[in-house]
Protein backbone atom coordinates (compact mmCIF):
# COMPACT_ATOMS: atom_id res chain seq x y z
CA UNK A 1 0.00 0.00 0.00
CA UNK A 2 1.15 3.55 -0.73
CA UNK A 3 -1.03 5.19 1.92
CA UNK A 4 0.83 7.23 4.53
CA UNK A 5 -1.30 8.60 7.33
CA UNK A 6 1.30 11.18 8.38
CA UNK A 7 0.00 13.35 5.52
CA UNK A 8 -3.49 13.29 7.05
CA UNK A 9 -2.85 13.04 10.80
CA UNK A 10 -4.99 15.30 12.96
CA UNK A 11 -7.48 16.13 10.19
CA UNK A 12 -11.27 16.16 10.57
CA UNK A 13 -11.44 12.38 10.09
CA UNK A 14 -8.98 11.83 12.92
CA UNK A 15 -10.80 14.26 15.21
CA UNK A 16 -14.07 12.36 14.79
CA UNK A 17 -12.49 8.91 15.06
CA UNK A 18 -10.30 9.67 18.06
CA UNK A 19 -12.93 11.67 19.95
CA UNK A 20 -15.36 8.75 19.75
CA UNK A 21 -12.59 6.23 20.46
CA UNK A 22 -11.73 8.03 23.70
CA UNK A 23 -15.41 7.99 24.75
CA UNK A 24 -15.76 4.26 24.02
CA UNK A 25 -12.58 3.40 25.93
CA UNK A 26 -13.76 5.52 28.86
CA UNK A 27 -16.93 3.43 28.89
CA UNK A 28 -14.98 0.16 28.86
CA UNK A 29 -12.79 1.38 31.71
CA UNK A 30 -15.86 2.11 33.85
CA UNK A 31 -16.34 -1.60 34.59
CA UNK A 32 -13.69 -3.64 36.45
CA UNK A 33 -13.53 -6.57 34.02
CA UNK A 34 -10.57 -6.41 31.60
CA UNK A 35 -11.06 -5.73 27.90
CA UNK A 36 -9.29 -6.09 24.57
CA UNK A 37 -8.83 -3.33 22.02
CA UNK A 38 -8.11 -4.74 18.56
CA UNK A 39 -6.85 -2.13 16.09
CA UNK A 40 -6.79 -3.80 12.67
CA UNK A 41 -5.08 -1.01 10.70
CA UNK A 42 -3.02 0.61 13.42
CA UNK A 43 -0.51 2.71 11.49
CA UNK A 44 2.65 4.21 12.97
CA UNK A 45 1.01 5.23 16.24
CA UNK A 46 2.24 8.84 16.46
CA UNK A 47 2.81 11.66 13.99
CA UNK A 48 4.81 14.88 14.01
CA UNK A 49 2.55 17.68 12.81
CA UNK A 50 5.62 19.81 12.22
CA UNK A 51 7.15 17.12 10.00
CA UNK A 52 7.54 17.29 6.26
CA UNK A 53 4.48 15.17 5.40
CA UNK A 54 1.98 16.89 7.70
CA UNK A 55 3.36 20.32 6.79
CA UNK A 56 2.94 19.60 3.09
CA UNK A 57 -0.83 19.05 3.33
CA UNK A 58 -1.61 21.10 6.43
CA UNK A 59 -4.79 19.08 6.98
CA UNK A 60 -4.29 19.10 10.74
CA UNK A 61 -4.66 22.90 10.84
CA UNK A 62 -8.37 22.57 9.97
CA UNK A 63 -8.73 19.62 12.36
CA UNK A 64 -7.04 19.37 15.74
CA UNK A 65 -5.52 22.82 15.13
CA UNK A 66 -8.93 24.43 15.45
CA UNK A 67 -9.55 22.83 18.84
CA UNK A 68 -6.48 24.35 20.46
CA UNK A 69 -7.58 27.11 22.81
CA UNK A 70 -11.26 26.62 22.00
CA UNK A 71 -13.80 27.95 24.49
CA UNK A 72 -16.89 26.15 25.79
CA UNK A 73 -15.69 22.73 24.67
CA UNK A 74 -18.40 20.08 25.19
CA UNK A 75 -17.75 17.64 28.02
CA UNK A 76 -17.79 14.77 25.53
CA UNK A 77 -14.57 16.04 23.95
CA UNK A 78 -12.59 16.19 27.19
CA UNK A 79 -11.40 12.54 27.16
CA UNK A 80 -9.97 13.02 23.66
CA UNK A 81 -8.34 16.37 24.35
CA UNK A 82 -6.93 15.08 27.63
CA UNK A 83 -5.16 12.29 25.75
CA UNK A 84 -3.83 14.67 23.09
CA UNK A 85 -2.52 17.07 25.71
CA UNK A 86 -0.90 14.26 27.68
CA UNK A 87 0.90 13.00 24.59
CA UNK A 88 2.08 16.51 23.83
CA UNK A 89 3.47 16.95 27.32
CA UNK A 90 5.27 13.59 27.20
CA UNK A 91 6.51 13.51 23.58
CA UNK A 92 6.52 17.05 22.29
CA UNK A 93 4.08 19.83 21.49
CA UNK A 94 3.78 18.87 17.80
CA UNK A 95 3.17 15.13 18.27
CA UNK A 96 -0.31 13.83 17.51
CA UNK A 97 -1.39 10.36 18.74
CA UNK A 98 -2.79 7.69 16.46
CA UNK A 99 -5.39 5.20 17.66
CA UNK A 100 -2.92 2.63 19.09
CA UNK A 101 -1.19 5.27 21.21
CA UNK A 102 -4.56 6.54 22.44
CA UNK A 103 -5.59 2.97 23.26
CA UNK A 104 -2.31 2.09 24.99
CA UNK A 105 -2.59 5.20 27.14
CA UNK A 106 -6.04 4.16 28.38
CA UNK A 107 -5.26 0.54 29.25
CA UNK A 108 -5.45 -0.60 32.86
CA UNK A 109 -3.53 -3.54 34.32
CA UNK A 110 -5.10 -6.63 32.76
CA UNK A 111 -6.41 -4.86 29.65
CA UNK A 112 -4.84 -5.62 26.27
CA UNK A 113 -4.17 -3.88 22.98
CA UNK A 114 -3.51 -5.86 19.81
CA UNK A 115 -2.29 -3.47 17.12
CA UNK A 116 -2.06 -4.86 13.60
CA UNK A 117 -0.04 -3.14 10.87
CA UNK A 118 1.45 -4.87 7.84
CA UNK A 119 3.19 -1.93 6.06
CA UNK A 120 6.87 -2.37 7.02
CA UNK A 121 7.70 1.26 7.73
CA UNK A 122 4.62 1.89 9.84
CA UNK A 123 5.06 -1.44 11.61
CA UNK A 124 8.65 -0.58 12.54
CA UNK A 125 7.62 2.83 13.85
CA UNK A 126 4.76 1.33 15.87
CA UNK A 127 7.05 -1.34 17.32
CA UNK A 128 9.57 1.31 18.38
CA UNK A 129 6.79 3.34 19.96
CA UNK A 130 4.81 0.65 21.81
CA UNK A 131 6.64 -2.65 21.41
CA UNK A 132 7.74 -2.76 25.04
CA UNK A 133 4.52 -1.40 26.53
CA UNK A 134 2.88 -3.76 28.98
CA UNK A 135 -0.36 -5.25 27.67
CA UNK A 136 0.43 -4.33 24.05
CA UNK A 137 1.08 -6.79 21.24
CA UNK A 138 1.99 -5.62 17.75
CA UNK A 139 1.41 -7.90 14.79
CA UNK A 140 2.52 -7.62 11.16
CA UNK A 141 -0.30 -9.10 9.11
CA UNK A 142 -3.40 -8.24 7.15
CA UNK A 143 -5.85 -6.40 9.37
CA UNK A 144 -8.92 -8.24 8.11
CA UNK A 145 -7.25 -11.63 8.63
CA UNK A 146 -6.44 -10.63 12.22
CA UNK A 147 -10.15 -10.55 13.05
CA UNK A 148 -10.50 -14.32 12.74
CA UNK A 149 -7.34 -14.93 14.74
CA UNK A 150 -8.25 -12.57 17.60
CA UNK A 151 -12.00 -13.04 18.08
CA UNK A 152 -13.62 -13.85 20.33
CA UNK A 153 -11.16 -12.57 22.96
CA UNK A 154 -10.75 -14.50 26.22
CA UNK A 155 -11.86 -11.37 28.10
CA UNK A 156 -15.26 -11.52 26.34
CA UNK A 157 -15.23 -7.71 26.41
CA UNK A 158 -13.65 -5.47 23.87
CA UNK A 159 -13.51 -2.92 21.11
CA UNK A 160 -12.67 -3.70 17.50
CA UNK A 161 -11.50 -0.68 15.49
CA UNK A 162 -11.40 -1.19 11.72
CA UNK A 163 -9.89 1.80 9.95
CA UNK A 164 -8.61 0.78 6.50
CA UNK A 165 -6.81 3.21 4.17
CA UNK A 166 -9.54 3.18 1.48
CA UNK A 167 -7.09 2.96 -1.39
CA UNK A 168 -9.16 0.21 -3.03
CA UNK A 169 -12.53 0.94 -4.62
CA UNK A 170 -13.84 -2.27 -3.06
CA UNK A 171 -12.97 -1.20 0.49
CA UNK A 172 -16.58 -0.48 1.48
CA UNK A 173 -17.59 -3.99 0.47
CA UNK A 174 -14.60 -5.52 2.26
CA UNK A 175 -15.41 -3.53 5.39
CA UNK A 176 -19.04 -4.64 5.40
CA UNK A 177 -18.08 -8.29 4.90
CA UNK A 178 -15.43 -8.12 7.64
CA UNK A 179 -17.95 -6.74 10.11
CA UNK A 180 -20.50 -9.46 9.41
CA UNK A 181 -17.90 -12.20 9.84
CA UNK A 182 -16.42 -10.68 12.99
CA UNK A 183 -19.84 -10.15 14.53
CA UNK A 184 -20.67 -13.82 14.10
CA UNK A 185 -17.59 -14.65 16.16
CA UNK A 186 -17.99 -11.93 18.78
CA UNK A 187 -21.56 -10.64 18.82
CA UNK A 188 -21.29 -8.76 22.13
CA UNK A 189 -18.23 -6.74 21.17
CA UNK A 190 -18.09 -3.04 20.44
CA UNK A 191 -17.17 -2.24 16.84
CA UNK A 192 -16.02 1.03 15.28
CA UNK A 193 -15.71 1.21 11.49
CA UNK A 194 -14.25 4.41 10.01
CA UNK A 195 -14.94 5.61 6.48
CA UNK A 196 -14.30 8.78 4.44
CA UNK A 197 -17.17 10.86 3.09
CA UNK A 198 -16.21 11.40 -0.55
CA UNK A 199 -18.80 9.78 -2.80
CA UNK A 200 -22.30 10.19 -1.28
CA UNK A 201 -23.65 7.31 -3.37
CA UNK A 202 -20.97 4.91 -2.15
CA UNK A 203 -21.55 5.99 1.45
CA UNK A 204 -25.30 5.44 1.24
CA UNK A 205 -24.83 2.03 -0.35
CA UNK A 206 -22.43 1.05 2.44
CA UNK A 207 -24.78 2.22 5.17
CA UNK A 208 -27.60 0.23 3.55
CA UNK A 209 -25.41 -2.89 3.48
CA UNK A 210 -24.83 -2.50 7.20
CA UNK A 211 -28.53 -1.88 7.88
CA UNK A 212 -29.44 -5.01 5.90
CA UNK A 213 -26.84 -7.18 7.63
CA UNK A 214 -29.16 -8.17 10.47
CA UNK A 215 -26.75 -6.91 13.11
CA UNK A 216 -28.77 -5.27 15.92
CA UNK A 217 -27.91 -1.93 17.54
CA UNK A 218 -25.98 -0.11 14.84
CA UNK A 219 -25.35 3.62 15.15
CA UNK A 220 -23.98 5.69 12.25
CA UNK A 221 -22.45 9.14 12.73
CA UNK A 222 -20.95 11.57 10.23
CA UNK A 223 -19.15 14.90 10.41
CA UNK A 224 -18.57 17.05 7.32
CA UNK A 225 -16.86 20.39 6.83
CA UNK A 226 -18.48 21.24 3.48
CA UNK A 227 -21.48 20.07 1.45
CA UNK A 228 -21.00 16.65 -0.08
CA UNK A 229 -22.86 17.68 -3.22
CA UNK A 230 -20.22 20.21 -4.27
CA UNK A 231 -16.99 18.69 -3.04
CA UNK A 232 -14.09 17.06 -4.82
CA UNK A 233 -12.12 14.99 -2.32
CA UNK A 234 -12.99 14.22 1.27
CA UNK A 235 -15.79 16.30 2.78
CA UNK A 236 -15.59 14.61 6.16
CA UNK A 237 -15.77 11.20 7.77
CA UNK A 238 -18.16 8.74 9.33
CA UNK A 239 -18.26 5.92 11.83
CA UNK A 240 -20.37 2.80 12.09
CA UNK A 241 -20.74 1.79 15.75
CA UNK A 242 -22.07 -1.64 16.70
CA UNK A 243 -23.21 -2.09 20.32
CA UNK A 244 -22.31 1.52 21.19
CA UNK A 245 -22.19 2.48 24.88
CA UNK A 246 -25.40 3.52 26.55
CA UNK A 247 -26.20 7.20 25.91
CA UNK A 248 -23.28 7.69 23.54
CA UNK A 249 -25.78 8.97 20.99
CA UNK A 250 -26.90 11.66 23.43
CA UNK A 251 -23.32 12.74 24.01
CA UNK A 252 -22.63 12.90 20.28
CA UNK A 253 -25.74 14.99 19.67
CA UNK A 254 -23.90 17.70 21.62
CA UNK A 255 -20.39 17.04 20.33
CA UNK A 256 -21.16 16.75 16.60
CA UNK A 257 -22.91 20.12 16.08
CA UNK A 258 -20.13 21.88 18.00
CA UNK A 259 -17.46 20.22 15.86
CA UNK A 260 -19.39 20.87 12.65
CA UNK A 261 -19.44 24.59 13.41
CA UNK A 262 -15.84 24.71 14.66
CA UNK A 263 -14.29 22.73 11.81
CA UNK A 264 -16.41 24.03 8.92
CA UNK A 265 -14.51 25.27 5.87
CA UNK A 266 -16.58 28.43 6.01
CA UNK A 267 -19.43 29.62 8.25
CA UNK A 268 -22.47 27.40 7.87
CA UNK A 269 -20.83 24.83 5.59
CA UNK A 270 -20.32 22.13 8.22
CA UNK A 271 -22.79 19.33 8.82
CA UNK A 272 -23.44 16.25 10.91
CA UNK A 273 -25.84 13.38 11.17
CA UNK A 274 -26.56 10.60 13.61
CA UNK A 275 -28.73 7.65 12.57
CA UNK A 276 -29.68 4.41 14.26
CA UNK A 277 -29.47 2.04 11.31
CA UNK A 278 -30.75 -0.78 13.52
CA UNK A 279 -32.20 -0.58 17.01
CA UNK A 280 -33.20 2.34 19.26
CA UNK A 281 -36.33 2.81 17.13
CA UNK A 282 -34.17 3.86 14.16
CA UNK A 283 -34.06 7.48 15.30
CA UNK A 284 -32.37 9.99 12.96
CA UNK A 285 -30.87 13.37 13.73
CA UNK A 286 -29.18 15.60 11.16
CA UNK A 287 -28.02 19.14 10.58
Amino acid sequence: MNYRHDYHAGNVGDVLKHAVLALVLTHLRAKPKPFLMLDTHAGAGAFDLAGEAASRTGEWVAGIGRLDGADAVPDGLHPYLDVVNRVRSERGATIYPGSPLIGAGMLRPGDRLVAVEREPGAHAALTALLGRRRGVRIRAEDGYAALAASLPPPERRGLVLIDPPFEDRAEFQALSLALRRAHRRFATGLYMLWYPVKDPGAVESFRQQIADSGIPRVLAVELTTRPTTTVAGMAGAGLILVNPPWRLDETLCVVLPWLAERLADRPGSGGWRLDWLRGEDNEDQTS
